[in-house]
């Protein structure tokens, strides 16, 4: 693994500096795209999502005010690196406390993102000290300072009512909920940015969006208007990722095709330059490959499935984006 991962590396640079790589997104999804990314970049930034309202990050965000760690934390993890000290603080970052007490159920590395944020009075600054510890191959950075909550329009949600449109509320609860999702929006409206994420944006030669929950961690980035806004105005080329299957629940029954639409109908300015899926999960290639046009993008088509289950792996990605990379152009001075 570390053999190939540094061959890729070596490809990268053959023509030059790394690439600067933005990736968007939250949850396990991201991760996947980081694991892959930090092979063959080292200038790497992860813009993580911030509605996260269950389980520990939830339990925390009610009860502190902060933002929820979760998805940040899970960040970092894929950012560590695959030697002894990498994965050790990997593993304890992620290790999940089992007790009969208000332990129960928190991740160590949620507490100490917590602790940080409390010691400094600065998400950005603690965020990089934890990364600093972990010895993480790119930074992670929140995409807005103030938690969100995620809302959703969803059709059938009661299935005795399938014409019926109900409100759900809470990215734990649209992630899961069935029904046809319409529409997600964000509250509060017109969240800021975290500035830092926003330049990150403007100043990327690749900007990574997907794969992941495609309503409660993808398409959130596209609600916080100053984000979107340097996704839309960036030099930087785009590359969707799509999932593997859809999401039991949250996109039950989406061609892939139809992520690209839902996505549209929430961005309608954004253009994608190159969507990226595997090549096992395209029944229709024809229809994505317009779907993707309509964004103004092409389709890039790869094996990228593990072999011992429904996951991508990290170094097929790798290989997926290495090749977009270097063979679909490069932006400014990279070029």
């Amino acid at each position: 693994m570390i053999r190939t991962a540094r061959r890729l590396r070596r490809t990268s640079r053959r023509s030059g500096v790394p690439p600067k790589v933005v990736a968007l997104g939250g949850g396990h999804g991201l991760s996947a795209s980081l694991s892959a990314l930090r092979r063959i970049t080292g200038d790497l930034t992860a813009v993580v999502t911030v509605a996260d309202d269950g389980g520990s990050s939830g339990r925390l965000r009610e009860e502190m005010g902060v933002l929820p760690p979760g998805d940040l934390r899970k960040a970092l993890a894929a950012l560590c690196g695959d030697d002894e000290w990498g994965r050790t603080w990997a593993q304890v970052i992620q290790h999940r406390f089992v007790s009969k007490g208000d332990l129960h159920g928190h991740a160590v590395g949620n507490l100490l993102i917590v602790a940080l944020w409390e010691q400094l009075n600065d998400e950005v600054a603690a965020l990089e000290w934890v990364g600093r510890l972990l010895g993480a191959h790119g930074r992670v950075l929140p995409m807005s300072a103030v938690p969100l909550d995620l809302h959703a329009s969803v059709r059938g949600h009661d299935p005795e009512k399938p014409d019926e449109t109900t409100t759900v509320r809470g990215q734990a609860m649209v992630a899961l909920t069935p029904g046809d999702v319409q529409e997600v929006w964000l509250l509060p409206a017109d969240p800021p940015a975290v500035p830092e994420a926003v330049q990150a944006v403007l100043d990327a030669d690749w900007v990574v969006l997907g794969p992941g929950s495609w309503f409660s961690s993808v398409i959130p980035h596209l609600l916080v208007p100053e984000l979107a806004d340097a996704l839309v105005n960036t030099r930087a080329r785009k590359v969707l990722t799509l999932n593997l299957a859809p999401q039991p629940g949250e996109t039950d029954g989406f061609s892939p095709q139809r992520h690209l639409e839902v996505l549209a109908r929430h961005a309608p300015k954004l253009t994608i330059d190159v969507v990226l899926a595997d090549e096992a999960a395209v029944p229709d290639r024809e229809s994505l490959a317009q779907a993707a046009e309509r964004l103004c993008g092409t389709v890039e088509l790869a094996r990228m499935a593990a072999p011992d289950g429904p996951r991508h792996d990290p170094e097929l990605l790798a290989t997926a984006y290495d090749r977009i990379f270097r063979m679909r152009g490069r932006i400014g001075p990279w070029r």
